[in-house]
Formats: C-alpha cells, sequence, structure tokens
C-alpha cells in the first residue's frame, strides 16, 4: 500500500551561491549608440523624437537603456537620425565585440562545474604520452566582467 501523495516528505537541495556571468543587455547598448549617433549630429532630443514620433522623455528611457524599444521605435529612431537599423547593429557589434576582448584581457573565467570565478590558468604544454583532460566540463569557460 503506497503513502497518499500529500503525506510524502520532499528534501529540498540548496542551492550552490552562483557567480554572476555580467553581460550587457541589448537596449543599454543600442541606447548608448543611439543616444553617441544624435549627439554627433549635434540634435536635441527632443527634434530626434519628434521626428520619430515618440516622446521626448521615452526616448531618453531608451538612450539610457531603461526601456526595451519595439523593432518599430528602434526603426523610426534610426530613421530619424538619418541612420539605418543595420548601421545601429554592426556599431552595437563593434561595441560588444570590443567589450569581449576587454573582459577577456581580464582573464577570468567561470568555472562551469563549479560555478566560480578563477583567475585563468594556462596550461602547460602536454608532455609526449601524457593524455588531455577531457572530463565533462574541461576546457569549456565562460568568460566574466570583474
Amino acid at each position: 500500500m503506497s503513502r497518499p501523495l500529500t503525506s510524502m516528505t520532499s528534501t529540498r537541495v540548496p542551492a550552490r551561491p552562483r557567480t554572476p556571468i555580467i553581460q550587457p543587455l541589448l537596449r543599454e547598448v543600442y541606447g548608448r549608440q543611439l543616444r553617441r549617433l544624435r549627439r554627433a549630429q549635434g540634435r536635441t532630443l527632443a527634434e530626434v523624437a519628434g521626428l520619430a514620433g515618440i516622446s521626448m522623455a521615452y526616448l531618453s528611457e531608451v538612450e539610457r537603456g531603461l526601456k526595451e524599444p519595439s523593432s518599430e521605435i528602434i526603426a523610426a529612431v534610426c530613421g530619424a537620425l538619418d541612420a539605418t537599423v543595420v548601421d545601429l547593429v554592426g556599431a552595437a557589434h563593434e561595441e560588444l565585440r570590443a567589450l569581449a576582448e576587454a573582459v577577456a584581457r581580464e582573464a577570468l573565467v567561470l568555472d562551469l562545474t563549479s560555478g566560480r570565478a578563477a583567475p585563468v590558468r594556462r596550461p602547460e604544454p602536454a608532455t609526449p604520452g601524457e593524455s588531455l583532460d577531457r572530463s565533462p566540463g574541461a576546457g569549456c569557460p565562460a568568460v566574466l566582467a570583474a
């Protein structure tokens, strides 16, 4: 005879503390790029927002990375800045690549098996006859921001 489901006890396994992986949000990157372009053109928030058909407050929030604009809003703001969405995405790609390179120079990685950050250790060259570590998670670090 089995026990009713309601009388069964469950055991909770405590969660392992995790080191957060710091990644930029796309809305923040797009916002920085839009603000740089607007300022490079010497245009005001009011001017660009008016041309894009959005409020000045909303454009300000988009530029500060506080709002997640729709693709239609992004296209409207790019149009108001005489740019294309392709231009914006290309500039965002360059910024993200530069950020990834800067993080890599900091030499911190996340050990996917332990969830902890540690400095990168350069592997010693293998000696003849020595096998490589092929255990799960070996050689699969994820980069962390310091």
